[in-house]
């Protein structure tokens, strides 16, 4: 199982980024996904998370800019950034609630953590 996570880069405040987390491997089901970040020398914060049902949660922070999406065909969970101020420069981090198939076709339920993303954004 991979959690690839992609989209982040440098942009100016007020702009936007579009986050991917795409999940890879012998799944059986994603459930909760959820993106978290940690900016530099500060613990990691939950961002925004979406159930297998659709039900979203965000960070007071972040309501009214970031908008966190499921593509259930895909396996991937986006997160749209918008209005992105400087306070939002961290590496973004996905974390997915997730069953697999183990190596003896047994199934594995797990949280799974992808690689990070960084994003930075300028004032």
């Amino acid at each position: 199982v991979q959690l690839q996570a992609s989209g982040g880069g440098l942009v100016q405040a007020g702009g936007s980024l579009r986050l991917a987390c795409a999940v890879s491997g012998r799944i059986v089901r994603i459930d909760d996904v959820a993106w978290y970040c940690q900016p530099q020398g500060k613990q990691c914060e939950l961002v925004a998370s979406i159930s297998s049902s659709a039900t979203t949660n965000y960070a007071d922070s972040v309501k009214g800019r970031f908008t966190i999406s499921r593509d259930m065909a895909k396996n991937t969970v986006y997160l749209q950034m918008n209005d992105l101020k400087p306070e939002d420069t961290a590496v973004y981090y996905c974390n997915a609630n997730l069953i697999y198939y183990g190596d003896y076709d047994d199934m594995v339920a797990t949280y799974y953590w992808g690689q990070g993303t960084q994003v930075t954004v300028s004032s």
